[in-house]
């Protein structure tokens, strides 16, 4: 294997081991950035030895042991190895305590530490930029640089805010434990949050040239199938999972050959991934059994679930998806929601019922500068054979998103109804 391919090898190993590996050494130091400083160390013995060494037959094994050698020294002589960072605030004999015990300690149960390092990720002291940033650093072991682009700031600007997140949570002594009782539920409500912005925003980008980015989607959903196997009674975790899941499967119908956006309705069903729908379906069916219909994740996958469903657009159960929508509303209750159900009320009850709905959101102030309010009434305006008035619609629309795709699409949309 040459050297190109061996480096190759190691970035995927160290996708798939980084979060054990600062999960372990986090319980282990007490500090999320020194674990991270601990981990890359063996990244970088890794880089330097195995090019000519070959990789090992267990390099998940191999990263885990030079790493507990690196947090043994850092325990003893309180320096990491370039010994420019600050010790732990222990006294020398407390470390020497702990040091014999240290290799045990590390071969504890893998999944306590990764729910551990899940939460202390998504902690409430941080912002939810920070949360976000940070979980893709920590659990997805992306690159400052491949966050950074995902997100559309600097490397630097990235940077800065994982650098100050890390800090945040050094200087809150947050404990890097799992938490009980309702703090839990509050807690794991947080992860999920961050969880699906991630997706979203793989899923329907907010800004920049694509439409989609595909990478963000795959990280949340297998950030969120870790996350089912570590807290297997949750049901709002399989309803999340559900949810992306089934989203997840309509990737490659959503744009053409050009990257264009294609709408739910043209799209190419044979197209959608039934792999996913079939996961997704049963990640849905365990949320039921769980009694967790009354979470909004689960409901949404619900819905989602009505779609994948349907071999046509023709067979789309409507009505089914305006109880659903209604079922939000009350759990959730919000204008987005609602804009949603209208959506759902005029493929059920036609263009006229839906632009009711919409009419009654138009002085929202949350929806003040939501470009989707005018896209769909533009939408429902142009089928009740109004195209004047939905032409502004769309063109206030277009002048609303910050995505170069999406603009073009709705001014399209736009022309379309001038020249009907």
């Amino acid at each position: 294997m040459g050297a190109t391919e061996t480096h190759r090898a190691i970035e995927a190993v160290w996708k798939i081991e980084s979060a054990r590996l600062i999960a372990g050494l986090t319980r282990i130091v007490h500090d999320v950035g020194v674990a991270e400083e601990l981990a890359q160390d063996a990244l970088v013995v890794a880089l330097e030895k195995w090019p000519e060494s070959g990789i090992p037959d267990n390099p998940g094994a191999w990263l885990m042991g030079t790493a507990k050698h690196r947090a043994i020294d850092y325990l003893r002589h309180g320096t990491l190895a370039e010994g420019k960072h600050e010790i732990l605030g222990r006294e020398m004999a407390e470390r020497e305590m702990q040091v014999p015990d240290l290799v045990a300690a590390m071969d504890d149960n893998i999944g306590d530490d990764m729910l551990r390092l899940v939460f202390i990720a998504c902690h409430p002291v941080l912002s939810t930029e920070a949360r976000v940033a940070l979980t893709l650093r920590l659990l997805g072991g992306l690159t400052t640089d491949e966050i950074a682009r995902a997100y559309l700031v600097s490397e630097s600007t990235m940077a800065q805010r994982i650098v100050r997140a890390k800090r945040t949570l050094a200087d809150a002594h947050a404990p890097f434990e799992v938490p009980r009782g309702s703090e839990f539920t509050a807690r794991l409500s947080s992860v999920l949050q961050v969880l699906y912005l991630i997706f979203n925003e793989g899923y329907s980008a907010t800004a920049g040239d694509d439409w989609m980015r595909p990478a963000l989607c795959d990280e949340a959903v297998r950030l969120g199938r870790i996350l089912a196997e570590l807290v297997p009674n949750e049901p709002e975790v399989h309803g999340l999972v559900a949810l992306m899941e089934i989203q997840a499967s309509r990737a490659k119908a959503r744009v053409n050959a050009a990257g264009e956006p294609i709408l739910l309705l043209d799209q190419d069903r044979s197209r959608w991934d039934r792999l996913l729908i079939g996961r997704g379906l049963a990640a849905l069916v365990r949320a039921e059994r769980l009694g967790g219909m009354r979470g909004p994740y689960a409901v949404q996958a619900a819905i989602a679930a009505c779609h994948a469903r349907a071999v046509t657009a023709a067979e789309t159960d409507w009505g089914r998806i305006v109880e659903l929508y209604g079922d939000l509303a009350e759990i959730e209750p919000s204008p987005v929601v609602e804009l949603n159900r209208a959506v759902a009320v005029s493929m059920a009850q036609g263009p006229a019922a839906g632009l009711e709905v919409i009419d009654a959101l138009k002085d929202e102030p949350a929806l003040k500068d939501y470009h989707l309010l005018p896209s769909v009434r533009g939408d429902l305006l142009k089928k009740l054979g109004r195209p004047r008035e939905a032409r502004l619609e769309f063109e206030r629309a277009a002048a609303m998103t910050r995505n170069d795709r999406e603009r073009t699409l709705l001014l399209d949309r736009a022309r379309s109804c001038a020249e009907a």
